[in-house]
């Protein structure tokens, strides 16, 4: 596989119109290692879709380099008619590396084929056929919405005219669990959403709120108050089986799973202001996490299970990243919150901190994509895996 090296102020970005106005980096990345390629328009009569929403794919992902020139590329085309997508990947040789059929709506198709370049020039998993979910006041309550992964195709799940709030997704978007108040309590909602049936599984007295799905999507990890003070409890998807992790005077919050489900990464004030703590699945005494931040909230565990993102207060409040394998830590954005990771532990889904905007990451780059507006005040961003 040949790569060129690109100073990244000279890479020309291929972007549907929406994408195209991005905010200052937050950090700086002098070179980056990107596989060239070539993309001929999709034909057919939905073609220009099909390769406007493609581009946006690979472009976002921050691992390719468009040419012109199909010398020294891959070559990326297809044909579509309505509903299916004949899809080719040569190399420069003419060599067919990827030839595949794929079935759904235009930008299915696009999300479908971008996630399978990926995988097959890389190796690592795409994000393009994720969804994503998050909160909105635009109704004038707080209501759940989803969307796909590049903020299309928004639609409001919700509409109880009561706060919803923490929306979760489960692995490959099968599930969405939310903490709502629809009974006057707050309570722990589950949604099928293919069946669209909703049904409470946590109600405990007190507060029942910030569900996190476990890695095989068969328990959530959430923070309940019915002992005195919020705790965090590991439960079934039926609310059964409710079992307390932590036992300390202060109040834990935002649970999230390691990958391997042995562990927990919460925030806890038991110590005065809010850190970080990791906790065996099993039980045990918390462990700390030093961050260099004395203030530290919404931890996000990354799928590879080596970094967790959460949200840092100095001065701002910030987006940080806790490399656990070096020990280091980094802001990687400035004046945001909700930091939610992709399954390939590069990109992050978060808001601006006035929540006026939602966006997509790229830790390795700093790059920021816009991906939803002029939608009241965005918060509590989740992303499916």
């Amino acid at each position: 596989m040949k790569r060129f090296l690109y100073f990244l102020h000279l890479l020309t970005v291929i972007s549907l119109p929406h994408l195209l106005a991005q905010e200052p980096a937050t950090i700086t990345i002098r070179k980056t290692d990107l596989i060239a390629i070539s993309l001929s328009p999709i034909i057919g009569p939905e073609g220009q879709l099909i390769t406007n929403t493609l581009t946006n794919d690979l472009t976002i992902v921050g691992l390719f380099s468009f040419q012109q020139s199909p010398q020294g590329s891959f070559l990326i085309s297809g044909v579509s008619e309505p509903g299916r997508l004949k899809a080719l990947v040569r190399d420069s040789q003419g060599n067919t590396i990827l030839s595949k059929t794929y079935s759904g709506s235009p930008r299915s198709l696009a999300h479908q084929f971008a996630d399978d370049i990926v995988e097959t020039l890389t190796g690592q998993p795409g994000i393009a056929n994720t969804k994503i979910a998050f909160v909105s006041d635009r109704s004038g309550t707080k209501e759940i919405y989803l969307a796909d992964y590049d903020g299309a195709n928004v639609r409001q799940l919700t509409n109880d005219r009561s706060i919803n709030v923490a929306p979760a997704l489960s692995k490959g978007a099968q599930f969405l669990a939310y903490t709502g108040y629809k009974s006057g309590y707050a309570d722990i909602y589950l949604v099928d959403l293919t069946s669209g049936q909703r049904r409470r599984v946590v109600s405990f007295p007190g507060t029942n709120s910030g569900a996190a799905f476990s890695p095989d999507s068969t328990r959530l990890a959430c923070t309940v108050s019915r002992d005195g003070n919020p705790e965090i409890y590991i439960v079934s998807l039926t609310g059964s089986g409710a079992r307390r992790l932590t036992r300390t005077p202060g109040v834990e919050s935002s649970p999230s799973w390691a990958p391997s489900a042995n562990e927990i990464v919460f925030s806890s004030d038991d110590r005065g202001s809010p850190l970080l703590f990791r906790i065996s699945t099993a039980g045990g005494i918390p462990s700390p996490i030093p961050t260099g931040f004395s203030y530290n909230t919404e931890p996000d565990w990354s799928p590879d299970g080596k970094k967790i993102a959460f949200v840092a207060r100095s001065g701002s409040f910030n987006i940080a990243v806790k490399n656990l394998q070096s020990g280091e830590t980094q802001i990687v954005a400035t004046s945001a919150t909700n930091p939610s990771w992709g399954p390939n532990s590069r990109h992050l889904l978060a808001t601006t901190a006035d929540g006026s905007t939602l966006f997509l990451l790229d830790t390795q780059t700093g790059r920021r994509f816009p991906i939803v507006t002029a939608l009241g005040k965005i918060s509590e961003p989740s992303w499916s895996r």
